[in-house]
Parts: structure tokens; C-alpha cells; sequence
């Protein structure tokens, strides 16, 4: 087989039976455009109403703008393919997709990490509350959160640039990861994966047990909440954050913490649908159906007076 700095891929993680893949177009294509509606209308929702205008749901509507841009980063290729049963792909868009995809599942990380911070100031200490999470104090966090999500996926899509990899091969996925491309590489990638898993562990590892510590400290502090209806009023503002959570990493650690070289098996493709449309799709949804000042800013929105509830 020749060797490549530049070669033509094949995306073929989903199915070949032409049946399964009208199927698998219908009900991805459903989710893609629900995660793009939930999504826009979290948006609008958010900047319409003033009184939403807080940290809290300034972080939410980052995690919405994200979720749009990392649906659409996978969801339109993988469409494509099944509509037209030809996922070719060049080396170019490859590592362009992989790099913007690198880029938002990191921001999706690292946001679910800011949102549990802020939640954090909000339950245990809510008379400092204003004082500790100012506007510019949370424009801080996520700044810095696409500064790094940048240099990192930056760093990825370096790595796997100085690969040399077998011409015209399939790639066992619905989009362009870093394992599949590592397998497919003629080069020595020992030293790129290890990069790369430490990286990876490092920016899923990190935030996640910030997120542990924070609720730790929040329920340590509800705890100590005399009454149950003052329990039930300060989880009720972490309930949403915290199914989120349990929802994107049970998925994203399900696929990346392995070796970046070894086989893709099919629960793990399931897994990345997971993570790369699913939880995107509902996260709107999960926020909007159980917030009342969400709900009611959407009514305003859309026009709507029946009740959600």
C-alpha cells in the first residue's frame, strides 16, 4: 500500500444496507434539526428576557452556541454519506473537522465545568454570590475555556499533520477521530498517542473532578439545610446541570479513555452518537422543560400562553 501525506479517506462507521441507511438518515436528520431548534430557541429565549441576563444562564447560552456549532461540525458529513452512500473524505477536511470538533467537545467540558463552579457560589455561598461571580468574571472563564479548547485541538490536529497514512482506506467511523486515523497511519504514532492521551485525560480528567468537588461541597451544604423544602429549592437549581453531566461523560468516557489506536467496536460508535447528537439535542430540552423562567421567556417568544407544566 502507498504511503501519504495527503491521501483520500472513507467514512464508513454507520451501515452499508441501503434500508438501514434511508432509516439512519430519518432519525439522525430528526435529531440534528431538533438539537439546532432546542438550541436557537435557548438562545433567543435567554437574550430576550432581561431577567435571564445572570451567570448562570449566560453560561447556558455559551453551552447552547457550542452544541450548535458541534452538531453541525459531525451531523451534515454523516447525513451526506448515508443520503448518497459515499462518505469520501479528503485529508484537508479531515483534520479541519477533527480540529473544530476537538475544539467544541472541549468547550462543552470545560462549560459543564463553569456552570458547576458557578452553581458552587450560588449554594454555598449566596450572599457573595454577586461579588464572586461578576461579569467579568465569568467572561474570564470563558475566554479562557476557548483559549485553551483552542491551543488544544490545535495540538491535536498537529500531531496527526505529521502522520503519513495509507492512500484510499476506510475510515470505521461517522466522523473523522483520532483513533481510527492513528490505525490507519504508516508512520510511528507511539509518541503522538501518548500526547494525545495525556492531553485528553488531563482536559476530561481535571474538569471532571472539579465538577465532583464542587458537588461534594454543594450537598455537604445542603445537608445542613434545616427545612426539606429549602433542600429541595437549592438541588433543584443543580438538577439540571448535574443530568447533563452524568449524560456527556458516560459517553465520552465510554469512548476515549482507551489507546487511540485500538478497534472501534460498535458499542462505542453507539457511544459517539451519544455524545455527538444526542446529548447536544436534549441538553436544551433538559434546561427549557424543567425551568420555569426559561419556560415562560420561551412563551414569550414564541407567542405561546398554554402552560408547559
Amino acid at each position: 500500500m502507498n504511503c501519504s501525506k495527503n491521501p483520500d479517506f472513507v467514512l464508513s462507521g454507520l451501515s452499508s444496507d441501503p434500508d438501514k441507511q434511508q432509516l439512519l438518515f430519518g432519525l439522525f436528520l430528526t435529531l440534528y434539526l431538533l438539537s439546532l431548534l432546542g438550541n436557537v430557541l435557548l438562545l433567543l429565549a435567554i437574550s430576550a428576557d432581561i431577567r435571564l441576563h445572570t451567570p448562570m444562564y449566560f453560561f447556558l447560552s455559551q453551552l447552547s452556541l457550542v452544541d450548535l456549532c458541534f452538531t453541525t461540525t459531525t451531523a451534515p458529513k454523516m447525513l451526506e454519506a448515508l443520503w448518497t452512500s459515499n462518505g469520501s473524505i479528503s485529508f484537508s477536511q479531515c483534520l479541519a473537522q477533527l480540529y473544530f470538533f476537538a475544539v467544541f467537545a472541549d468547550m462543552d467540558n470545560l462549560l459543564l465545568t463553569a456552570m458547576a463552579i458557578d452553581r458552587y457560589a450560588a449554594v454555598c455561598h449566596p450572599l457573595h454570590y454577586p461579588l464572586l461571580m461578576t461579569p467579568c468574571r465569568c467572561g474570564l472563564l470563558v475566554g479562557g475555556s476557548w483559549g485553551v479548547a483552542n491551543s488544544v485541538s490545535l495540538v491535536y490536529a498537529l500531531l496527526l499533520s505529521q502522520l503519513s497514512f495509507y492512500t484510499n482506506q476506510e475510515i470505521p467511523h461517522f466522523f473523522c477521530d483520532s483513533g481510527p486515523l492513528f490505525k490507519l497511519s504508516c508512520s510511528n504514532t507511539r509518541l503522538n498517542e501518548d500526547l494525545m492521551m495525556v492531553l485528553t485525560g488531563l482536559l476530561g480528567i481535571s474538569p471532571l473532578l472539579c465538577i465532583i468537588s464542587s458537588y461534594a461541597h454543594i450537598f455537604h451544604a445542603v445537608a445542613r439545610v434545616p427545612s426539606a423544602q429549602g433542600k429541595k429549592k437549592a438541588l433543584a437549581t443543580c438538577s439540571s446541570h448535574l443530568s447533563v453531566v452524568i449524560l456527556f461523560y458516560s459517553t465520552v468516557f465510554a469512548t476515549y479513555l482507551r489507546p487511540p489506536s485500538t478497534p472501534h467496536a460498535s458499542g462505542e460508535l453507539v457511544a459517539a452518537v451519544m455524545y455527538t447528537l444526542v446529548t447536544p439535542t436534549l441538553n436544551p430540552y433538559i434546561y427549557s422543560l424543567r425551568n420555569k423562567d426559561v419556560k415562560s421567556s420561551l412563551k414569550r417568544v414564541l407567542g405561546i400562553e398554554s402552560s408547559w407544566d
